[in-house]
This record gives structure tokens, sequence and C-alpha cells, in this order.
């Protein structure tokens, strides 16, 4: 550590005391996300517990020369929360306070380290509800979510987290304090900051306060699962279904993901063996509504696109049958899988995900393709299991091939390279398969903004 970087801890640690830390099993705990290409290297962790902790850091930071990476439920797929080069991490967990309600307005502002989670049992406490939901709901936090406009499992009804933010608090790589929107649902004064710095990734400034909208909490949410005997019969079921009826999600996985749920003892829905399956759900708000859903469910089975399938008759039941879905990612996580999250228009899916599971299978025939995601807005995730006997770091650079047919495919669909997890690094060299040139020249310009001495979470999204 050079004199200057001593220099910078004695300030850090003289305003944050014990909140600065610089062992090793510190480092190895905030320094990482849920990737596992980069090994943790941070010089120190930060914890702030207010706002202007926050901004004093960042005046240190650009004081001193140092480059500061944000950290908050490490839950990323992408490399975006990774200290992988001696930054300074800012950890955000002891920034964990709801501080405010409004029954009128229907919001509560909090701060960043607020878990997922935690913020949906808050909402259900005051009988209301907080639609943005996924898998690591439990560990991720609202920051971190802002960071990379989390998606998950009830976009099609309720959007992305960007739908729901209507206000931000942000500390600027310049240490300035910006206030955004002020959780106003209507403001036709010109640019609208906030979504800018929302899917950001850290590299304009850090979200230090959120004004979060809440809804009406749905009713009577019943589930159907369907086995399908291809994926473009997939395709006509979510038709069918959205002609009628209003649904809060409509999720889809293959055979192969089936399979490795069943072995961690989830019950199987029925008995028919199927090549793909989706997970439809919908409020059940009157008679009505149910009866309709069955008349759809055997006009499709009429029709050959459904082969089989099951309705929930009871909370427990829509529980179990959601497990299908929800546990995909924990039944193959013991195969190393090399995940792509990825998404095209909707009505492109299904030449889509012919094109890249031919691409994949020709070139590594022996890699097992697990499809599954939230096919209702066009957000599919590509899992590659490695074998067995094919050490990790050979299977990791084939798989850096595949990516790269991938995303040309994504390039040919007009897709996105990330749906929902950000680009970080994991993605950073792929962006212009998504962005053109003009737009990341514009990003940059953006960033230099904000951030004129690249403190903000440098080497992530783009290089500057």
């Amino acid at each position: 550590m050079t004199s200057l970087a001593h220099a910078a801890l004695d300030q850090l640690s003289a305003l944050l005391g014990k909140r600065c830390l610089t062992d090793p099993d510190s480092a190895q705990r905030y320094g990482v996300d849920w990737t596992k290409v980069w090994a943790p290297a941070p010089s120190a962790v930060v914890l702030p517990e207010t706002t202007e902790e926050v901004q004093q850091i960042v005046e240190i930071a650009n004081e001193h020369g140092l480059h500061l990476v944000p950290s908050g439920g490490r839950t990323g797929l992408s490399a975006g929360a990774v200290a992988a080069n001696g930054e300074l991490v800012v950890a955000f967990d002891r920034m964990n306070r709801v501080l405010d309600f409004n029954e009128y307005d229907r919001s509560v502002t909090v701060q960043p380290g607020v878990v997922t989670q935690q913020l949906q049992e808050f909402a259900d406490s005051k009988e209301l509800f907080y639609p943005v939901d996924f898998a690591s709901a439990g560990s991720s936090q609202i920051g971190g979510n802002i960071n990379t406009n989390a998606g998950g499992i009830k976009v099609i009804r309720y959007g992305m987290t960007r739908d729901w933010i209507t206000g931000l608090k942000v500390v600027t790589g310049r240490g300035e304090l910006l206030d955004l929107n002020k959780g106003r649902i209507k403001n036709a004064t010109g640019y609208d900051f906030r979504h800018l710095f929302i899917g950001s990734e850290g590299t304009l400034g850090f979200v230090v306060e959120a004004t979060v909208k809440l809804a009406r909490r749905p009713k009577d949410l019943t589930a159907l699962v369907l086995g399908a005997p291809g994926f473009r019969e997939v395709m006509k079921v979510l038709h069918a279904f959205q002609k009628d009826i209003d649904l809060t999600a409509f999720e889809f996985f293959s055979d192969k993901a089936m399979a490795h749920v069943l072995e961690h003892g989830v019950a199987k829905p029925f008995d028919s063996d199927c090549p793909f399956y989706c997970l439809l759900e919908f409020e059940q708000l009157s008679e009505h509504t149910g009866e309709r859903a069955m008349e759809i469910f055997e006009h499709c089975v009429e029709q050959g696109w459904v082969l089989d399938g099951v309705m929930s008759q009871s909370l427990g039941q829509l529980e179990q049958l959601w497990q299908l879905r929800e546990r995909i990612s924990e039944s193959i996580a013991p195969h190393t899988p090399y995940k792509n999250d990825i998404s095209v228009t909707v009505s492109k899916v299904p030449d889509f995900v012919e094109d890249v599971d031919k691409v994949v299978q020709d070139a590594y025939p022996d890699f097992e393709i697990v499809w599954f995601g939230h096919i209702g807005d066009g957000n599919m995730h590509l899992n590659i299991l490695k074998p067995a006997d094919l050490p990790k770091e050979d299977f990791f650079r084939q798989c850096g091939d595949v990516s790269k047919w991938v995303f040309e495919i994504v390039q040919k669909y007009d897709g996105s390279i990330s749906a929902e997890h950000g680009v970080g690094m994991t993605k950073k060299p792929y962006l212009s398969y998504s962005r053109s040139e003009e737009e990341i020249a514009y990003m940059k310009a953006v960033k230099a903004v904000f951030d004129p001495n690249n403190v903000m979470n440098p080497g992530k999204l783009f290089d500057v």
C-alpha cells in the first residue's frame, strides 16, 4: 500500500473506527458476489451508517485517487460488485432502516441496505404489496436491485424495479447529494436523473435512500403448471391465456430443469413427462375467472399445445407448484452452471431459443443445457452445466466461446445481453452486441459528468 493509500486509510479509520475493515475474512466476505471468475482483493472494506459518511468516503476517494465498489447483498451474477483490483468496498449492510411510510401515497422510504424480503414483509404488514420478487429476495438489497434494475418473476404484470422507484437520494462521484424526484408520481420538469442512476451499477454514484411505491395486495392467487410438447406451443399457451386473463406471472422451464428439481425432492406435478413446462399465475377474483382459466386450459389441450396440467386448489398447493420453478437454480448449482441472462421481444422468443440451442449443441454436444425464465417478458436464463470430468477452467474457457456465439444471435434478434442482472465485468466485453457505439459514447459522457475522477465502480459496464 502506498503512503497515499495509508493516508486515506487513516482518514477512513478516523471517520468510521471499527467499521473500516482490512482483515482477509472481511475482504473475502464483502469483495465478491455470486460470480466465481474473479477472486476478491479489496484494499479495505467500509460500512457507513449515514448519508454524511458516504459523502465523506467519496470525498476521501477523490482526494486520494481511490476506487470504490458498492456492496449490497452480493447476489449479483455479472461481477458488478466484485473488488478484484485493490478497490475500497463500500458495503451498505448497516444502512438498513425503513425511514418513513405514507399510507396515502402508498410509499415507503428506505435505506439501500434494506433486504428485498424485508421490504416485502413491511409492505405486507401494511396490507400492501411490493411486487419485485426473485429467488435471492432473502439476501439481495434494495440498493443493488436499483443498481441493476432487477426484475424477477412478476415483471409481466408489475414491471421492473425502475417502475417502483418514485424518489432517490444519491451521492455522486463528486461527493454531492442529489434528491431526485422526491417521491412524486407526476413531474414534468426536464431530465429525470433518477432513471440514469437506476441500472447504472454504481458507476455514477451511490444510492443512499429510495422512495418506493407499493401496490394493492393480490387476492386469491392461483397457479397452473402445464406440460407442452414444444417451445412454440408454450408461446401459444401464453397468448391464449393473456387474451382473457391478467397474468401475474408466466414462467417456463425445460424437462432437464424439471429433472434436476425433482431430484431435489420437489413433488412431480403430474404423471406425464413433457419436453417443456410453463407455470402461470393469476388472481382468481371471482368464480368466473377460475372457470375461464379451465376453459382456456381445455382449449389448449384440444389444440395439442398442452399435454397435461394441474391447477392449485389452495395456498399450500400454490406454494408447492412454485417450488418447481424457484428451486431450479439451487438444484443445478452443484453442476457449476455457466449462466446467461438474455432477452428478446416476446414474439421472437421461439426462433431465438431454437437458434441458440442449435449453436450450443452443435459445438458442445456433451454439455447439458437447462433453459428456464420469465418467458412472459421475453427473458430467458440459459444455463450450461459442466460435465463432471471437465476441469472448471476448461469449461469456462469453452463457455466463453459459447457466449460470443449466443450474443451474436442476441444481436441478430435485437435483444439484450443482460435482461436483469447488469453488465458488470462478466458481460462488459459484449456490451456492443446490445448498445451502439454512439450509445456507449453517450454513457461514458454521462459518467464523466457525475464521476469525473472515475472513482465510482470503475471497470464495470465499460472502461473509460
